[in-house]
């Protein structure tokens, strides 16, 4: 997801742009750029990279004016240039853009057919000379924007500039999200309310298909019909402070110790602690009528839903699909009558499941979703919302956002059982009780820091590393590739353990490190077997396991890592922590950006 600011004001905003940028650095970018409104001139200043290169450029060359746009740029169309980055410009109107135009090739080459000249490889550019071309031939910036959104095939939100009218913003969203913000004579535009929570708390979020005019003192909101409504005002309630890391080197070192913290403040909002049971958020429908669950998610959210899975259907014993959320629609599901559809993503606005969301929901799914973000379109589109008390999540990959998850969807699970008929008071107290120790169970498990940091520089040489695990632990082994991958850049896959022999173990040799993850249990020894063969090939292991685990199989092994002996049922919350950890201090090891890995962004607003 790319950032968006505008603000229309009496007094000079460079500074404010710039600072509403710095709040959505988080998210993933590679350049930035502002443009203002000056002496009847648009003034427009870009940069590629980090944003303090947009602040060196500002100083050299100052962008005054009341009234501005501002970007920070994910590429999709186009390398990561000063060319390419927002905003874009005509001589007479300039925007910047989060989403992605579908059909701007047969667009661009009607531009080009018709003698314009574009500077840039993006499709947002064809949007500024469309919205252009219509002033020129004499429309007013409003009737301009009318004609060409019903043009425009794809996702996008929008901040659109007019030179020739210095008091006068015009936003526009379709699948990406854009909120209004309200100030005392100056207005805003913004991705999202914690880009806008150092200027307002007064906030409306755009839905579907709305487009805004926006001027110092008012908002004039429009929908799809381009008639005129009314969007509610409320208050954001986004921290105006800046997120430090503390004392931490990174805001994901940071986040995966706030953990056992969140996690329990998670927790406590689905435990009625009178009789410790499971207590949801009130809902209008039968949840013991549900059928079949279908679970849609993207990245770390799909192997949260992979778990849920494992729990609704031993717990519950309700069938359950699980798809990854850009494959979903394009296979046709069967969405049976009765079937609940959850959703689960961290921002909320992640294209692909939000696209999705809206797929089952036509096909008269019940909704329910697990968000981050509870003012997400995410949130506001479903049946049922189970939000997760994360707090804000600065490192771009996930990880207190994903063991919250976990969280919810366990309680979930357990609630699903009871109503089902198929879990007693009794048996839900002890699922209860066992989430209750997670929050325990992490720090126990974080305890082991230093000694995961000290394996680290075995993992970062390798060009490879594979990752074993069985039932539940199947998903925390790709969860930990996933962040190996995202964050030092080492190729790593994880699997199944019982399918090494079925091909993956060709790839077995003295340079490719194995993680293991195997807590005692049911599956043990299996698991131990499948190690067995890894090792009689001369691959190098490390286990991650609890004591008892650990004296049986650990000799041998290169590494191994002690984790708290824990119910099965939070195991997977648990065993997060030392995937986390071995990934994060492998990238410290090699010297990557660790919060804003290369070509990575906080969440995807294109499919």
């Amino acid at each position: 997801m790319c950032g968006i600011i505008g603000i229309v004001s009496g007094q000079n905003v460079s500074d404010r742009l710039v600072d509403g940028l710095r709040r959505m650095e988080y998210r993933g970018y590679d350049s930035a750029g502002v443009c203002t409104i000056h002496d009847g001139a648009l003034v427009r200043r870009r940069a590629q990279g980090k944003l303090n290169n947009l602040v060196e450029e500002l100083a050299q060359h100052p962008a005054p004016g009341p009234i501005g746009i501002a970007h920070t740029r994910w590429a999709t169309h186009g390398a990561p240039t000063t060319h390419n980055a927002h905003p874009h410009a005509t001589p007479l109107v300039a925007l910047v853009h989060n989403g992605i135009i579908e059909n701007f090739r047969p667009l661009r080459d009607e531009l080009l057919e018709a003698g314009r000249t574009l500077e840039s490889e993006t499709d947002s550019e064809v949007v500024a000379h469309l919205i252009s071309a219509e002033i020129e031939a004499g429309a007013s910036p409003e009737d301009a924007v009318k004609t060409v959104l019903p043009r425009l095939r794809g996702a996008f939100a929008l901040a659109i500039t007019f030179r020739d009218y210095p008091d006068m913003l015009i936003g526009a969203r379709r699948g990406s999200p854009l909120v209004v913000g309200y100030g005392e004579g100056e207005m805003f535009l913004g991705s999202d309310a914690l880009a806008l929570a150092s200027l307002t708390q007064k906030i409306a979020y755009l839905e579907e298909g709305d487009w805004v005019v926006i001027t110092r003192e008012s908002a004039s909101v429009y929908d799809d019909e381009n008639t005129l409504v009314q969007r509610e005002i409320t208050t954001s309630g986004a921290s105006a402070a800046s997120v430090e890391k503390g004392n931490y080197r990174h805001f994901m070192q940071k986040e995966i110790f706030e953990q056992p913290t969140v996690v329990a403040q998670t927790l406590k909002s689905y435990i009625r602690q009178s009789d410790n049971t499971v207590a949801l958020p009130q809902m209008d429908f039968d949840l013991s009528a549900i059928k079949r669950v279908t679970i849609v998610a993207c990245g770390t959210s799909y192997y949260a839903g992979m778990v849920a899975k494992y729990w609704f259907e031993h717990f519950a014993r309700v069938p359950v699909d699980i798809d990854v959320a850009s494959e979903f629609r394009y296979r046709d599901p069967v969405l049976e009558e009765g079937g609940l559809a959850l959703f689960i993503s961290q921002s909320g606005e992640t294209a692909d499941t939000l696209a999705a969301l809206r797929h089952c929901k036509a096909a008269g799914q019940t909704i329910a979703v697990v968000v981050n973000v509870p003012t997400s379109s995410m949130a506001r589109e479903a049946d049922l919302l189970l939000p997760t008390h994360a707090g804000p999540e600065i490192g771009v990959a996930s990880t207190k956002a994903f063991t919250c998850q976990l969280a919810v969807l366990a309680a979930l699970a357990a609630h699903l059982a009871v109503k089902k008929g198929r879990m007693d008071r009794a048996e839900e107290q002890e699922v209860v009780r066992h989430l209750l120790e997670a929050p325990a169970a992490l720090n126990a498990a974080l305890d082991h820091d230093d000694d995961i940091a000290a394996m680290a520089p075995l993992i970062a040489p390798a060009r490879d590393v594979l990752y074993l695990g069985r039932g539940p632990d199947y998903p925390l082994a790709l969860e930990g590739a996933l962040k190996l991958k995202e964050i030092s850049y080492i190729h790593a896959e994880g699997y199944a353990s019982g399918e090494m022999k079925h091909g993956p173990i060709a790839l077995i040799d003295e340079a490719v490190p194995v993680i293991v993850l195997a807590p005692s249990g049911p599956l043990f020894e299996k698991t131990v077997s499948n190690m067995e063969e890894v090792r009689a090939r001369g691959g190098q292991i490390v286990l991650i396991s609890d004591r008892e685990g650990l004296a049986e199989a650990g000799e041998g092994c290169i590494a191994t890592i002690e984790m708290p002996r824990v119910h099965p049922l939070i195991a997977p919350l648990v065993y997060a922590v030392p995937v986390q950890l071995l990934a994060y201090h492998t990238a410290c090891v090699k010297g990557t950006d660790v919060d804003q890995p290369r070509n990575l962004a906080k969440s995807v607003t294109v499919e």
